[in-house]
């Protein structure tokens, strides 16, 4: 099974290149499923329901959150209906949604998507092992799971790199999202689990992490907010990570970053 990872879309830039790339990637690459992490979305914070209709029209089997999930009002009325948007599953109990589910493929192969957030540098949350952990255990890869992605939502890479080493070999990808930054560090671990640090942002490279970089820059010289930031609005890269498993135990035989379109280097999944 061929799937697709893109990590954070920011604003209007990195929904219109979704909308605009994603049905080429797809038809191109021949991916089977393909998991966006929408958190940034609608003009940089949070998720309408509209935007979410756009990244599902565009070819997203499955839209992810992070910690800015019900940063826009209206995801506490429509997150419960949809059962493609995932919020992260380390959040309070009794928090609307659902924090990870089993989702079938365009051809039929059933992927289970967790969506967690981290703890280090972040606001407290639960302990997102043993979440992540318990959800595994609960739909094991090779058993009722074709293919695990876990989308771990946190600021430091040495988190996200313990979650890849934790679950090696009980799941297909384990990719960070949150920083917006894509690393250099993509890999398939011993027990053939896919790792890497930060899938990066769908969004406007010519910024700071997808903000028009005025107001950012002002705050670091500062330390004095003069205004909001404001999502960067010029040509977006798409970046994220593919890989391919392997049909009989749902590992990993192949991966490749992913940067389309924009300012940084091009790299396409090499299949």
């Amino acid at each position: 099974m061929r799937l697709l990872f893109l990590g954070d879309v920011v604003g209007r830039s990195g929904r219109d290149a979704v909308t605009d790339r994603l049905p080429g990637i797809i038809a191109k690459h021949g991916f089977d499923f393909v998991v966006i992490n929408g958190e940034n979305a609608s003009h940089g914070r949070g998720l309408t329901e509209g935007h979410f209709n756009d990244l599902k029209a565009a070819g997203a089997d499955v839209v992810t959150l992070g910690d800015h999930a019900f940063d826009q009002r209206d995801t506490l009325s429509y997150i419960a209906r949809e059962p493609t948007l995932i919020r992260p599953l380390n959040m309070p109990e009794g928090t609307p949604g659902r924090g990870a589910n089993l989702v079938e493929s365009r051809k039929g192969l059933r992927v289970l998507v967790i969506n967690a957030l981290g703890r280090v540098f972040m606001d407290p949350i639960d302990d997102p092992f043993r979440a992540v952990e318990a959800a595994i255990a609960a739909c094991p890869l090779g058993e009722q799971a074709d293919a695990v992605i876990v989308d771990f939502h946190t600021e430091a890479t040495s988190e996200i790199q313990a979650m890849g080493f934790f679950l090696d070999g009980r799941a297909s990808l384990v990719v960070g999202t949150h920083t917006h930054i894509p690393t250099a560090d993509h890999r398939i671990l011993k027990g053939g689990t896919a790792l890497m640090a930060d899938a990066g942002m769908c969004g406007d490279f010519d910024s700071i992490i997808g903000v028009e970089a005025d107001e950012p820059l002002n705050r670091f010289l500062t330390g004095i907010p003069s205004g909001r930031f404001t999502p960067a609005e010029g040509e977006a890269t798409l970046c994220g990570v593919a890989i391919e498993t392997d049909p009989r135990t749902g590992l990993v035989t192949r991966m490749f970053p992913v940067r389309i379109g924009g300012t940084l280097a091009q790299a396409e999944p090499a299949f």
